[in-house]
């Protein structure tokens, strides 16, 4: 049987995989029917550095899992670890996507610079936004686990928030940095 809280984050997940699509569609649409891409004026979007990033999520994403696993045997214990690191590298991320930002705010990206500006800051931003709820959450979830009171059903919501942010970022990261 599937508990409240999981069964609301993952209606939750669901409208907010169509709030990704449809912004990464929109972007899409005009990226194909502009002239030039990206605009000339425009710095280039740290590929490389964000494709690192990325795996420090991917990692976080994989630790999520083993958790899991854990979690359904019952293993507190050796939840605990991965658990924790998956919040560490998922801190990790934010960090280094801040750090992003400024310096391409600094090379004159910003959101109203250009087209480009204005998608990579509202896609890229909503994801960021997803990411700091769902580590909010983790780590709502690590201090219960702590306290020995983690409850299926709070750690299934997180488990579901934080996978959906993993999941959807290598779609924002293929359309906007590709």
């Amino acid at each position: 049987m599937i508990s409240n809280g999981l069964f609301g984050m993952l209606v939750f997940v669901l409208t907010e995989a169509m709030l990704f699509a449809g912004f990464i569609s929109a972007f899409t649409i005009v990226k194909a029917s502009a002239p030039v891409w990206p605009p000339p004026d425009q710095p280039r979007l740290p590929v490389e550095a964000t494709a690192f990033n990325t795996v420090m999520l991917m990692i976080s994403g994989a630790l999520i899992l083993v958790a899991h696993r854990a979690f359904r045997r019952g293993d507190r214990e050796a939840m605990r670890r991965p658990l924790w690191a998956a919040l560490g590298f998922g801190t990790f991320f934010i960090i280094f996507q801040g750090f992003e930002w400024m310096q391409l705010i600094t090379q004159g990206l910003t959101m109203t610079s250009s087209t480009l500006g204005g998608f990579f800051y509202v896609i890229v931003g909503i994801h960021a936004m997803h990411a700091i709820g769902a580590l909010v959450l983790l780590g709502y979830a690590c201090l219960r686990l702590e306290r020995g009171f983690l409850s299926p059903s709070l750690f299934g919501a997180a488990e579901a928030l934080w996978l959906f942010v993993v999941g959807v970022w290598p779609f924002v990261y293929g359309v906007v940095y590709l």
